[in-house]
């Protein structure tokens, strides 16, 4: 078999908590333990799993394979499972089922599978275990927490949405931590200074990068056809205000990405926007924000920065 190459492709692993909808899975394993998870499983092998958090995303994301041929697509999805295969069987079925175009695993018997994120030139996993995304995210290693649970989805719907945050996000929490020590002001003085100095890129920006790659195979559609449709949208829904705006927009500048819509909502509510806005997914940093975002739409926590470290535990007096 020829060997088949990831290098220039845009690269999603994606645990199954992710995808499908496991709470009853989950139960179960709760209450019997792994052998009746593994029993249960077996006996529900033929039950298809339904959607879950991501589903919509990685749908979408898939579908724009048609732009190339297809022994060389543009995505490739790889399921990143702590299941063992025997019960990671029902997942690939239900993935036949729902007609998904993935036919690549990786299932780790109870461990977590991030570590071959590198080897397999993944820019971005997605898991509902929050441990597994932790351990990711402190390795350097681009990952997402899903929250919420099944949202309503047009299928006939071929768009991609696809929003973001910016601090902690696209670019690294340098100025949330100014933010955090300086306060308003102090941080909207600092930005003020620095508007034309870029900010290091964060987690997710190799990720739009390969979003954007997709968008100009897009937009090269278009121009060859004259009633393609843009599918696949990108916007950046931030806290910041002016003059906080300008130093974003150099970053992404300096960055060659770039994005179709910005809102600067200076302290306006970020889920009332995306409840219009509708996105497909939407990445933050900050667990505060996803809270209100996730009753209505796929929200993805980023947990990365010095707001997303966890407290040292107390010490022992000896």
């Amino acid at each position: 078999m020829p060997t088949y190459g990831l290098e220039n492709r845009l690269v999603v692993g994606i645990a199954s908590s992710a995808l499908f909808d496991l709470e009853e899975s989950d139960a179960v394993f709760q209450e019997r333990g792994e052998e009746g998870y593994r029993a249960y499983q077996a006996d529900h092998v033929g039950h298809t799993l339904r959607p879950g958090v991501a589903f919509p995303f990685i749908r979408r994301l898939l579908s724009l394979n048609d732009l190339s041929a297809e022994d060389d697509p543009l995505v490739e999805v790889i399921i990143l499972s702590r299941n063992d295969p025997d019960t990671g069987l029902r997942v690939m079925r239900s993935i036949r089922d729902h007609e998904l175009r993935i036919s690549r695993a990786v299932f780790m018997q109870g461990r977590s599978p991030y570590r071959f994120m590198p080897a397999l030139n993944m820019s971005l996993f997605l898991s509902a275990n929050i441990d597994d995304v932790r351990q990711a995210v402190t390795a350097g290693l681009p990952a997402g927490h899903v929250l919420g649970g099944l949202y309503d989805d047009d299928p006939n719907d071929p768009d991609l949405r696809i929003s973001f945050d910016f601090d902690g996000v696209l670019a690294t929490d340098a100025s949330e931590q100014v933010f955090q020590t300086g306060g308003i002001e102090g941080f909207r003085d600092h930005e003020l200074r620095n508007a034309a100095v870029p900010l290091d890129a964060g987690p997710l920006k190799d990720f739009l990068a390969h979003i954007n790659r997709i968008q100009k195979r897009e937009e090269a559609e278009r121009r060859a056809d004259a009633g393609y449709r843009t599918r696949l949208h990108v916007s950046l829904v931030t806290a910041r205000s002016a003059p906080a705006h300008e130093r974003p927009v150099t970053s992404l500048k300096e960055w060659g990405v770039t994005v179709n819509d910005a809102f600067f909502l200076g302290g306006i509510e970020k889920a009332s926007i995306l409840e219009v806005l509708k996105p497909h997914i939407f990445f933050d940093d900050q667990a505060g924000h996803l809270e209100k975002t996730s009753r209505t739409t796929p929200s993805v926590h980023v947990p990365f920065g010095r707001i997303n470290e966890r407290p040292a535990p107390p010490a022992l007096h000896t």
